[in-house]
């Protein structure tokens, strides 16, 4: 009886904080409710808890500090009234409801999904995951996660850094390029060699310290990553883990026409079983909004004595010479001139060596400024080139690195020759022979590369924008400031 009456009593409070938070919402900012009203949050079960941290203690005014712990939703709202962001994509908002339910979700079940590491949940989770190592069993998360796919510039990124921020400090989470994941698995691979199964221990040793994986630019292209994903995310759906992505393609058209991928199809249908897929669509690409008239990219040839004037300029006083920089594995790179943060590169030496995603990292964590000169027209002599670049751009894009360069011409003529399939049949045949050959000779027929060619443009055109370069020295500044202020403890 006395349960009862607490419980009613409990329901009661509820109500009324509800419509509290409902009254000094919809006074303070109607749209605010409105979006928030139509998404469902208000239900009977939780209604009450997502404002109560909102509400001041006079229950007057709207804390944006507070409310933005109510979610991504809350907090896009909020960014769009303080003008940070544009307002008017119905696309986004879509994405948005999807991503607030899985944050919501998440809220409602972190005790069963073992989120926080501090609770006896998340001991319970450490102890489950090293009896596991004995007995294997599988339990998989109640909450199914996400995977948003759409094309270049929709804001993928920022509407997962946009969640991601939200979540709890104290939860086991973790966001990271899929570029960069896939290294680290590796690297723990290499660690647990000669393990009966090293993909059971590396899955167990992530998910043990990451029940939520939020991998941004999700895209496979080298077979060996392709051969491993299927079991490593077994392991890790088996252990509990929830897995919110992002990328250019449909899980269907991950791997398109990669080697051996009858072995890879697998990890699809794991894929799309765990995680709702939700396309991102939009007319807009963010990125080519901004725009400067003089950047770090210099079209034509003979610019290349300009190109090192201008990385003398940016090193100033220091003198510049060649160097190593670490990479992982105990690999080191060799950097042709480097100073002041500053690396120089003719493109060969970058781009066609047999270099990857590791080296193009170590580079970033060595230098905040790449120069490099004769970025090539790309075809189909020189793929592979082409391949190594759009994950050099990857890289530093994702470290906010400057990329000042020199190219045979525009962002989009230096990846013209790369084409889709389905691009290739869209091409009209010329009735000069002698034409077809000046115009197809060197005609790139690569899906992969034909998808992350519009990333790479992108991210290019981003690159050399007035908003991007000043906030490159913004973080120059912020951490030359932090290295004096530790040499002078």
């Amino acid at each position: 009886m006395m349960r009862a009456l607490i419980k009613s009593s409990r329901l009661i409070y509820s109500q009324f904080r509800y419509h509290e938070a409902k009254r000094v919402l919809s006074n303070a900012n109607p749209r605010l409710f409105d979006v928030i009203y139509d998404t469902h949050i208000y239900n009977s079960g939780n209604s009450s808890h997502i404002f109560s941290r909102a509400m001041s203690a006079d229950a007057v005014k709207v804390n944006y500090e507070e409310l933005k712990r109510s979610g991504p939703l809350v907090e896009y709202e909020r960014r769009i009234n303080a003008g940070e962001l544009e307002d008017g994509d119905n696309c986004q908002i879509g994405t948005l409801r999807e991503i607030q339910r899985l944050y919501e979700e998440l809220g409602n079940s972190a005790h069963v999904c073992h989120l926080d590491l501090n609770s006896d949940s998340g001991k319970k989770a450490r102890s489950r995951w090293l009896w596991s190592r004995f007995m294997p069993q599988s339990s998989e998360s109640p909450v199914k996660g996400l995977y948003l796919y759409g094309g270049v510039g929709t804001g993928k990124t920022m509407l997962m850094d946009l969640f991601y921020d939200q979540l709890p400090c104290n939860w086991r989470k973790k966001r990271i390029h899929f570029h960069d994941f896939m290294l680290n698995v590796h690297s723990r691979l290499q660690r647990h060699k000669g393990v009966s199964d090293p993909l059971e221990v590396v899955a167990g040793e992530i998910s043990h310290e990451s029940v939520l994986l939020c991998l941004d630019e999700f895209m496979v292209t080298d077979v060996a990553d392709a051969m491993i994903l299927n079991r490593l995310f077994k392991h890790l759906f088996s252990n509990g883990a929830i897995l919110v992505a992002t990328s250019n393609r449909a899980p269907d058209n991950l791997y398109e026409r990669g080697l051996q991928r009858d072995l890879f199809l697998p990890f699809i249908s794991t894929l799309k079983d765990r995680c709702i897929v939700h396309e991102i669509g939009s007319s807009v690409d963010y990125r080519r909004r901004t725009s400067v008239e003089e950047g770090f990219y210099f079209i034509q040839n003979g610019t290349s004595d300009f190109l090192m004037q201008r990385f003398k300029e940016l090193i100033g006083e220091h003198k510049a010479h060649p160097q190593e920089a670490e990479v992982v594995m105990g690999r080191t790179l060799q950097v042709p001139l480097g100073a002041n943060g500053c690396a120089y590169f003719p493109f060969e030496e970058l781009c066609d060596k047999p270099l990857g995603a590791a080296d193009y990292f170590g580079l970033c964590k060595n230098f905040h400024t790449l120069a490099l000169d004769g970025v090539p027209i790309f075809g189909l002599h020189n793929r592979t080139a082409a391949y190594r670049f759009v994950t050099l751009v990857d890289v530093m894009y994702e470290n906010k690195a400057r990329l000042m360069c020199t190219a045979e011409g525009t962002p989009f003529e230096v990846f013209e020759r790369i084409v889709t399939v389905a691009n290739a049949h869209n091409i009209a045949p010329r009735t000069s022979s002698r034409s077809r050959k000046n115009d197809d000779f060197d005609l790139c027929v690569d899906n992969e590369l034909g998808f992350a060619k519009d990333r790479t443009i992108s991210r290019l055109t981003e690159m050399n924008s007035k908003e991007y370069l000043e906030q490159h020295s913004e973080m120059i500044t912020h951490n030359n400031e932090n290295v004096v202020h530790a040499q002078h403890k």
